[in-house]
């Protein structure tokens, strides 16, 4: 059975340009609104140690123009849709496209009620079971909506289906789940996707001259390269901690857990046990343990 949990908060020390982001996680009227010059973050009220301080939704559209493409409408929170709805209508403009990350609930299961809201506008990803309309989204898609361009890059490992999403004029990064403001993601895919992905996100990052992460949950990042590389950073430490803990004896995902996680929230252990496992199965394909 697919695991369904979408992300954590992964508890660990933050390197020193990302520290400055703690003190802002619970400060919500620091995301709510944030973004650039094409985007802007309505946060779901649906704040949680898995989602921390909520859904992040992105209204994207080109100074001037009268249409937007909504991004990750979110759960199934009837105010929060109308909320979304009412911030694109007070804004003087319409939906013209609804694009999701992936299909995880707190990001995708409101989208079919917003689309109604919004007109009956279409539903687009990359998982088939998410869509409303009859295209989907896959790797090198342009999407265009007056003058605005979204260039799609299929990122799996967090999920199958995650994709991030290029914005050219901001030179933005939205990540989804891929990349969070702060603390790391659960792997709900395969690691091996995962790694390959960061290491594909940070080499088109630099070669694009990215200038901002907008992530899924959590605040924009200004140094895509240093978020980037801090994820890269940890996943590999985790992995020599993983293995480690085997050759000391630990058989299990739960017995890694209590020796790697050891500072983490016991609550959130659950979810670093699906993380743990990614990364056993990992090690074993690669021969290392």
């Amino acid at each position: 059975m697919k695991r369904r949990v979408a992300y954590w908060l992964a508890g660990t020390a933050l390197p020193r340009h990302l520290a400055r982001l703690q003190g802002r996680m619970r400060q919500v009227a620091d995301i709510d609104g944030m973004g650039t010059e094409r985007a802007r973050c309505v946060l779901a009220p649906n704040p949680s140690p898995m989602t921390l301080d909520g859904t992040n939704t992105w209204i994207l559209g080109e100074p001037g123009a009268s249409r937007v493409v909504v991004i990750d409408p979110g759960p199934k929170d009837g105010q929060h849709l109308h909320r979304v709805a009412d911030v694109v209508r007070e804004s003087g403009r319409t939906v013209g496209a609804v694009l999701l990350t992936h299909g995880h609930p707190d990001h995708a299961a409101g989208a079919v009620k917003f689309a109604e809201l919004a007109g009956g506008v279409s539903v687009r990803a990359l998982d088939p079971r998410h869509r409303l309309g009859g295209e989907g989204l896959s790797e090198g898609d342009v999407v265009t909506l007056d003058g605005l361009e979204v260039r799609v890059l299929e990122t799996p490992g967090h999920s199958d289906d995650s994709l991030c999403f290029w914005i050219s004029g901001d030179k933005a990064i939205l990540t989804g789940d891929t990349v969070l403001g702060y603390g790391t993601t659960v792997v709900d895919g395969s690691l091996a996707d995962y790694l390959a992905s960061l290491d594909r996100l940070r080499d088109f990052a630099g070669t694009q001259e990215a200038s901002v992460i907008l992530p899924g949950h959590g605040p924009k990042l200004d140094d895509p390269l240093g978020a980037l590389d801090y994820y890269i950073d940890h996943r590999r430490q985790r992995l020599a901690q993983v293995e480690a803990a085997v050759a000391a004896g630990a058989t299990t995902a739960k017995q890694v857990v209590e020796q790697v996680y050891a500072d983490v929230d016991k609550a959130l252990w659950p979810a670093a046990e699906w993380s743990v496992q990614a990364q056993l199965d990992y090690l074993r394909e690669a021969g290392r343990i």
